[in-house]
């Protein structure tokens, strides 16, 4: 009788190796077209170098593991002490010294020259295909920069830590730390995107008040993320103005001893898992205003813009990290006789996938840059910049942080039952996909400050347009489409509020053509406006592997990622 060893059933074969040792930044053609021209390519060794360190199994283990052993609240010490205290894998802590060595939580202010915003979008979108929830601190800590600068007493505290690129985990006041990060609070149980319900009250220690004075807070935060930062912006009223105001509260109080911010609770989140978000209370805790005493909405305006578009490049991310992950798998399975990568209708889903993950990372390119350059108002672009900037990234929040959900499921139903399961990392992108969508302000949101935009600054708006219409000459679905959108821009009020997420959706995908027409190969450029804006195309786009078979799907393909 025959005999086999323990175990050997059959053997393994037609699975896909795992996807590691490749260059993020060198494989993405889009992305290094995008550092070249918009004035960054003084980054482009450092970008090499970060590409190449984010794929070794060693870096990619840290991501699976800070993802599966997530962090703990320790309320009390042994002695009954509240200490608030957060325990994370060490893995965790490896992801934000890897962010912090590269400079992505400072780098345009820390180090200004030409492009630094574009090489700090581009490092970041490198880190986001790897590990979303380390990002999480880290964005909050680059968003408070701009904010924090405005008060330069307390600024000249912050600089230092805030610019240093060293991380340094350890729960002490924040004066005898080597690094710094910033969270926020600003939702609360009964308001969510309607901060201005907020209930939380503010009260002067000094009597004056006002801004720069010490403020004692009682109240809540239903969303606080992330608990362990060395401070977090907050918004408050006072007793002298019902007007939302913006408090700073360190971790710490200005006697060393831990400030009033209770953590109640960690989220259970779906997605996200590897950062701490919670649930405070402030028990008289400590706070000192910031930006004029009932403005604090607008104060802290500027840091959601910056954390909106990194929303965009963190959904732009998951697209492309599920994207490389279906191509690899594609090339290396077969089904029926032939590889998935060489069967027509996979490669219809795939390079369908490809367009939109292209049109994803031009679009966050061009916003980083005129973030830039949005900020010279002497320039004679600047209205057009600044159109980009206020009105084109609530759209792109809203657009693409939606399209990533179907997205990285279309990617995870390439890998089938693979991608199902945790072993892998498509179920962790797929879960992840929600939360860009929701956190900085809703879909509905987003697209009613497209709106408010468009109307507080129709010159900007005017500028844009006048820049599209110059694309549109030699493409004429581009120009019908401009027109289309244009219409509806001029109709009744309140049409426009109903059309609001048509309105996004247009000015997104008008943006997106114009970016591809410009710099991606014809064949890239003619198939996505044939299939996202042209008239008749409904049958195109709505589910991903629907592109018409005139068009190169292969070529798409292989210039997303060469095999």
């Amino acid at each position: 009788m025959e005999r086999h060893g323990f175990g050997q059933t059959h053997e393994v074969t037609n699975q896909a190796p795992p996807l590691a040792d490749y260059n993020l930044f060198a494989s993405d053609v889009a992305l290094s077209a995008a550092v070249e021209r918009d004035g960054a390519q003084w980054h482009r060794d450092a970008l090499l170098r970060h590409g190449a360190a984010l794929t070794t199994p060693e870096t990619l283990a840290l991501a699976e593991l800070a993802n599966r052993h997530t962090p703990e609240l320790i309320t009390h010490s042994p002695r009954g002490e509240r200490i608030d205290a957060l325990e994370f894998h060490p893995a965790w802590h490896s992801l934000l010294a890897l962010l912090r060595r590269e400079g992505l939580h400072a780098l345009p202010f820390s180090d200004p020259q030409r492009g630094a915003m574009v090489a700090r979008c581009a490092g970041y979108f490198l880190h986001a295909q790897i590990e979303s929830g380390s990002l999480c601190p880290l964005t909050m800590t680059f968003a408070s920069i701009p904010v924090l600068q405005r008060e330069p007493a307390l600024f000249a505290t912050l600089r230092d830590p805030l610019y240093a690129r060293e991380h340094d985990a350890r729960d002490l006041p924040l004066a005898q730390k080597r690094s710094a990060m910033i969270g926020m609070g600003m939702t609360e149980k009964q308001g969510g995107s309607d901060v201005r319900s907020n209930q939380t009250r503010a009260h002067a220690l000094d009597g004056a008040g006002g801004r720069g004075g010490a403020y004692r807070l009682i109240g809540h935060k239903w969303f606080f993320s992330a608990p362990q930062c060395d401070a977090h912006l907050v918004l408050a009223r006072t007793d002298q103005h019902e007007g939302l105001s913006c408090f700073y509260v360190p971790r710490f109080a200005p006697d060393g001893s831990k400030n009033a911010v209770q953590v109640q609770r960690l989220k259970d989140k779906l997605g996200n898992r590897s950062n701490a978000s919670s649930e405070v209370e402030f028990l008289d805790a400590y706070g000192v205003m910031i930006g004029d005493e009932g403005r604090g909405v607008p104060t802290i305006i500027e840091m959601a813009n910056y954390t909106r578009l990194d929303c965009v490049i963190g959904s732009a991310a998951l697209m492309r990290a599920a994207l490389v992950q279906a191509i690899h798998h594609a090339r290396h399975r077969s089904a029926f006789g032939r590889p998935l990568a060489e069967q027509p209708l996979m490669r219809n889903v795939l390079a369908d996938l490809a367009l939109e993950s292209e049109a994803a990372t031009v679009l966050f390119m061009r916003l980083a840059r005129a973030f830039e350059e949005s900020a010279d108002t002497a320039s004679a672009a600047s209205a057009a910049e600044r159109a980009w900037r206020r009105i084109v990234t609530p759209a792109a929040k809203y657009w693409v942080c939606k399209r990533a959900l179907e997205f990285t499921g279309e990617a995870m139903e390439v890998w089938g039952g693979n991608g199902y399961v945790e072993t892998g990392p498509m179920a962790r992108f797929y879960r992840e996909a929600p939360v860009n969508s929701i956190w900085e302000g809703s879909g509905n949101v987003m697209c009613l400050d497209v709106l408010r935009a468009m109307e507080r600054e129709p010159q900007a708006a005017q500028a844009l347009f006048a820049a599209w219409q110059d694309d549109a000459r030699a493409h004429p679905a581009l120009a019908a489409a401009l027109a289309k959108l244009a219409a509806t821009l001029n109709g009744p009020a309140e049409q426009r509020e109903a059309s609001a997420r048509r309105i996004a959706q247009q000015i997104v995908l008008i943006a997106q053509a114009t970016l591809l027409a410009r710099h991606a190969p014809a064949y890239v450029a003619d198939a996505f406006i044939a299939t996202r804006i042209a008239e008749g195309c409904g049958e195109s786009g709505r589910v991903y592997g629907t592109l018409p078979a005139t068009f190169d799907h292969a070529a798409i393909i292989e210039r997303a990622f060469a095999a």
